[in-house]
């Protein structure tokens, strides 16, 4: 009985020794099922290459790679567009899987406003 008694006693002690070193998530967020893969009007970004965005809105503001995701930004005066790439499951060139738009003072804007007047430039 003295035995099981020291035993949880030090079960404090040994629990302080345990790592508490927290590891860093992604800055990116993760490939999923958008459902922005089905909104009307983002067709025209969901699924592109970077290739393809360029073409489509010029050269990026922004391209930071942290892989296996890569993020472009592209912005005008009516808003900011972070188009957010990964590979695809089997293998392939990154295609947008994800984008988030905002004015420059932070305030949300319709995603398919922003990709139309990112286009009109």
């Amino acid at each position: 009985m003295k035995g099981k008694f020291l035993v949880l006693l030090s079960l404090p002690a040994l629990a302080a020794c345990a790592s508490t070193t927290a590891t860093r998530g992604p800055a990116l967020p993760a490939v999923s099922d958008s459902p922005l893969n089905s909104v009307a009007g983002l067709d025209i970004v969901m699924g592109k290459t970077s290739g393809q965005l360029v073409r489509l809105f010029g050269d990026p503001q922004l391209d930071i790679s942290e892989p296996p995701a890569r993020k472009l930004q592209f912005a005008s005066g009516a808003c900011i567009l972070d188009a957010y790439l990964y590979p695809p499951e089997g293998g392939g060139e990154q295609r947008v899987t994800h984008i988030d738009t905002r004015r420059s003072d932070g305030a949300e804007v319709d995603r398919v406003s922003c990709v139309n007047a990112l286009r009109r430039r």
